[in-house]
């Protein structure tokens, strides 16, 4: 744990993690340093970000004491309707294809965090990640090895020239540039988000998705814009837990923070079969109503009050038996996993932005557009085809998004910026830091290097990958209750994700950081 007071930044690169330091001592605040932070990372974890892809941030203003919630997520195109996939003899959503493209909301999220809550402006933000893609940077251990592992897909994929350094993925160390990447960023610092959106970028995105197969214009891209939304919460053991409302996922967690609450997950050891089978089955409810109501609350808004009221959750917890794994109602297609980016940032004053930044898939769609460096996200692959389905696909509407981040409040003050990344992950990443900090009283770091669990596609017949540290009795154990058991160690460990946490002592104004072992993450702070 990395213990300081005047400014933290915790990040999955040491590069971001200083970038956004580096802020904080310029004078800037946690908006202005979290987008720091996430551009460096769009360069030195290109996989997993950047800015073809979505956004989302909640932040926590020390003076008002009020979270706000920003949907950086995009659109589908205007022309994306069923019948084009029926016309094409689509049964299922292709995730690799350009069909999978929606409208990258990035760069205008960027925008409009630092609009609303920041202190400086693009150009100044964007200075550290444009020298990297320019002048280079040397590829971390645990990145180089995902990168090595996409070399083939890389190959097969179009304009992806810069990725592939004299035709091959780098290695841990190897220095990299990114001229495309560099060129578009500094297109950015210099003519803010309508640079993206419109002018020689967009043409380019649309240019190449379109001779690729697809459908988005130049018209999708100008139209598209963020929303600030009111957070959903909940009260677990005092903290009242913040989510972004969906189209992300957050409900997940505060569905299972619910039902957990009423038993004394406290009084069960950490690693038992007893406690995490109690954890597992609260996700599994909580999943169920998740994968039928999450969509785009523009146009099919769930019952968001119901889906959250102690009265539901007690008739849900109801459901779980102490003895038996059950399998409850799961709607619609398994979705897939992602790569993502969290970061989490609290400054000197106590404001404090829980960041986080995805293409989805590893390297998003595969496509980058020509001459930009830019890969362009798959994000609408999590739209559903049944027509009478809340998430089905629609022009100019969200899909489902797995991406989100978490805000702890106690009386008022902030008590954490923290997430855990990892499509389904995500949420039971959540979870599971909340009863490592709240039942058990481990330190961020503490929190983050604890074995996890997941249910690897947040359904109700998941298959339940258990990690390496867990106890091999207790995996047996639970595999007797009935969880399909499917014990992970080695590089598969990457299921699980990684996640960063900040925590605050409002009383001496203390910081207190943690950075996931599972990556090449960083917790700077001065």
């Amino acid at each position: 744990m990395v213990v300081a007071r005047r400014g933290m930044v915790a990040a999955s690169n040491p590069l971001a993690a200083q970038a956004g330091l580096a802020i904080l001592r310029q004078g800037g605040n946690a908006a202005d340093a979290a987008i720091a932070a996430a551009a460096v990372l769009n360069v030195t974890e290109p996989a997993s970000t950047g800015i073809g892809g979505d956004c989302f941030a909640l932040f926590y203003d020390a003076r008002t004491k009020q979270v706000t919630s920003l949907n950086g997520s995009g659109r589908a195109p205007a022309a994306l309707t069923l019948d084009v996939f029926r016309q094409r003899g689509l049964t299922s959503f292709p995730p690799r294809s350009p069909l999978a493209i929606s409208v990258p909301g990035t760069v205008a999220g960027w925008s409009d965090l630092l609009a609303k809550h920041g202190r400086m402006t693009l150009r100044e933000v964007l200075v550290d990640a444009i020298h990297y893609a320019r002048d280079g940077y040397p590829v971390g251990a645990v990145f180089a090895d995902g990168w090595g592992r996409s070399e083939t897909f890389l190959k097969a994929s179009p304009n992806t020239e810069d990725y592939l350094p004299a035709g091959k993925a780098p290695i841990a160390g190897q220095v990299v540039q990114l001229p495309g990447l560099a060129r578009s960023l500094q297109a950015i610092a210099d003519g803010g988000a309508d640079a993206f959106y419109t002018g020689e970028i967009a043409d380019a995105i649309v240019t190449t998705i379109q001779e690729q197969g697809g459908v988005m214009t130049q018209d999708d891209l100008k139209a598209h814009h963020s929303t600030w939304d009111a957070p959903i919460s909940t009260t677990y053991r005092g903290v009242t837990l913040y989510e972004c409302p969906p189209n992300g996922q957050g409900l997940v967690a505060l569905q299972a923070l619910n039902i957990m609450e009423g038993w004394d997950i406290a009084s069960l050891p950490a690693m038992s079969p007893e406690r995490l089978h109690l954890m597992v089955e609260a996700l599994r409810l909580a999943f169920a109503d998740a994968r039928h109501y999450i969509s785009d609350q523009a146009i099919s808004p769930a019952p968001l009050e119901f889906l959250l009221s102690r009265d539901y959750a007690d008739q849900r917890r109801a459901l779980v038996k102490p003895h038996q794994a059950m399998q409850p109602p799961a709607f619609g297609a398994p979705l897939r996993g992602s790569d993502t980016v969290y970061l989490s940032v609290v400054d000197g004053d106590g404001n404090a932005c829980s960041f986080i930044n995805s293409l989805f898939m590893g390297f998003g769609s595969g496509i980058v557009a020509k001459g930009t460096g830019i890969f362009l996200q798959n994000r609408a692959s999590l739209f559903d085809l049944e027509p009478d389905h809340p998430n089905v696909v629609a022009p100019d509407k969200r899909p489902y998004h797995t991406i989100i981040p978490a805000m702890g409040v106690r009386a008022g003050e902030l008590w954490a910026s923290f997430g855990v990344m990892g499509g389904f992950m995500q949420p039971q990443g959540h979870v599971q830091m909340m009863v490592a900090m709240l039942d058990d009283d481990l330190n961020p770091q503490e929190a983050l290097n604890r074995p996890r669990f997941c249910l690897e596609s947040g359904t109700g017949d998941s298959v339940l990958a258990l990690e390496e540290g867990i106890p091999v009795s207790t995996m047996s154990r639970l595999a007797e209750l009935g969880h399909t058991v499917r014990p992970v160690s080695g590089t598969g460990r990457g299921i699980f994700g990684d996640g960063q946490i900040i925590r605050r002592d409002p009383a001496s104004g203390a910081l207190y950081g943690g950075s996931d072992p599972r990556k090449d993450g960083l917790t700077a702070a001065f």
